[in-house]
């Protein structure tokens, strides 16, 4: 047997040695390093029991919260960083609780931090093998799995486009080789020689036929859902005599979901302002700095059940310009605007607003009230955005950009809606923090007049 087929054979388990490599090889660091000045952690002792405790628990829940080693569905770059992220505050959260172990009459008899660059060694070396150990389990990959050979089938030669160039930003996993409609006669020949077909923006009833075909002959599909599709995600089949049915009920949050979601918004944004008080400080200054205008922007915005409230953002916008959604090159952002649209600085005033109860951590984006009508005029199900209150982040604002389109803004919300869940909300507070990392395109701005994305300042 050739080496290649071999691996071929075995790919699940070999990438599943690549993963256990990696975090193995974090951990020993970790302790080895600390080792050196505190033995008892690599000998049978109860500092050892629990520092190792407190690593494996904390590591097994950021990567639920962060991503897993998922190498071949996400680029190796971002397993690498949400890798590191995990191991970077496993890692924290371990030494302090080794600081705290150490707190005694033998070694400190107050808490004290030590072995500071043991640590950003630890970090250092940890973040080398995850990045080499990422580019390999990819390269691996993708030397087993050849590139996927995609026809992308649409009903608009735009929305074909745009989807092709989605995937070109994994070029290495996909390949378009073909974009035709659905109504392409020799539709079914070309699909025979792909390996992966791709449905945007089809009728459902189309839609039915070529799934079926594609199962038939055995081939990959990727399609964006429809709102029944949303709703079949929380379906569980039923038996009614002898029909078999699926069954999915209409989704609202609980009374006491509420009150905790009430609990967690006003708690963590009030530590949140406390924390980010010294940004807050100089973003006001800076920009006050600028053009000596007024530091904050505040505009109308619907919430839960479509009621009004102002948003609080830092202003990023020239004053008494013209109103209109911000577009790519944009002369009215001012400099100290593009800095805090990039880091998404802009946002944090908005803490003041899920204080009062305006908005939460976590939900569907506050759109423009303007945008909100002129959407629903083409999208009517828009308004189903208005069932929760509206949030800081969440789906949309995590995997989504600045221009992300109405329709797929709306669908990413409603996945979130339908999908509620405390847990889901920490989860993707935790992701929020990835954000930062990829600031060059989450802020990319509208190419044409602004009418067809999502969130962007309008201001006066």
């Amino acid at each position: 047997m050739k080496l290649h087929d071999f691996c071929s054979k075995f790919q699940h388990s070999i990438v599943f040695l690549f993963e256990i490599i990696l975090y193995a090889a974090c951990l020993a660091t970790f302790f080895l390093m600390f080792a050196i000045d505190n033995p008892e952690i690599i000998v049978m002792s109860r500092t050892a029991a629990v520092t190792l405790s407190t690593f494996v628990i904390m590591l097994f829940l950021l990567t639920f919260m962060y991503g897993k080693y998922d190498i071949g569905h996400r680029k190796w770059g971002q397993v690498a960083l949400s890798v590191s992220i995990t191991l970077i505050i496993t890692d924290l959260i371990t030494y302090l609780e080794l600081s705290i172990m150490k707190t005694n009459e033998a070694n400190n008899t107050t808490f004290k931090l030590e072995n500071i660059g043991i640590l950003f060694l630890v970090f250092i070396i940890q973040i080398i093998v995850i990045v080499a150990v990422s580019a390999a389990g990819e390269a691996f990959y993708f030397w087993i799995n050849p590139k996927e050979k995609c026809l992308v089938i649409t009903g608009d030669e735009t929305d074909a486009a745009r989807v092709a160039m989605a995937m070109s930003s994994f070029d290495r996993k996909y390949g378009v080789s073909d974009i035709v409609s659905y109504k392409d006669p020799d539709l079914e020949n070309k699909m025979v020689a792909a390996d992966t077909i791709v449905l945007y923006e089809l009728p459902v009833s189309e839609r039915y036929g070529i799934i079926n075909f594609c199962y038939q002959n055995l081939k990959n599909i990727y399609f964006n859902p429809h709102i029944a599709d949303i709703l079949e995600q929380n379906s569980h089949p039923v038996i009614v005599d002898d029909i078999a049915l699926f069954s999915t009920r209409y989704h609202m949050i609980t009374f006491e979901e509420r009150l905790v979601k009430r609990f967690m918004d006003t708690f963590i944004s009030l530590i949140a302002l406390i924390i980010t008080s010294p940004i807050l400080l100089v973003s006001a200054i800076c920009i006050k700095k600028q053009d000596g205008g007024s530091v904050f922007f505040k505009q109308k915005r619907a919430t839960v059940h479509g009621r009004v409230f102002e948003i609080i953002k830092f202003r990023t916008m020239k004053e008494n310009v013209e109103n209109f959604s911000s577009t790519e090159g944009d002369g009215r952002i001012t400099k100290v605007g593009r800095i805090l649209r990039k880091y998404r600085i802009d946002e944090l005033p908005q803490f003041v607003n899920i204080l009062k109860g305006d908005m939460s951590l976590v939900g569907p984006r506050p759109e423009m009230l303007e945008n909100v009508a002129d959407y629903e005029k083409e999208l009517p199900e828009f308004r189903y955005r208005l069932r929760m209150k509206a949030g800081l982040t969440g789906y949309a604002q995590i995997y989504g950009k600045y221009n992300t389109t109405s329709r797929d803004k709306l669908m990413l919300d409603l996945m979130y809606i339908e999908n509620y869940s405390l847990v889901r909300d920490l989860q993707l507070l935790f992701q929020t923090i990835l954000v930062l990392f990829k600031a060059e395109d989450s802020t990319e701005a509208f190419k044409n007049d602004g009418r067809v994305g999502n969130d962007t300042d309008k201001e006066a």
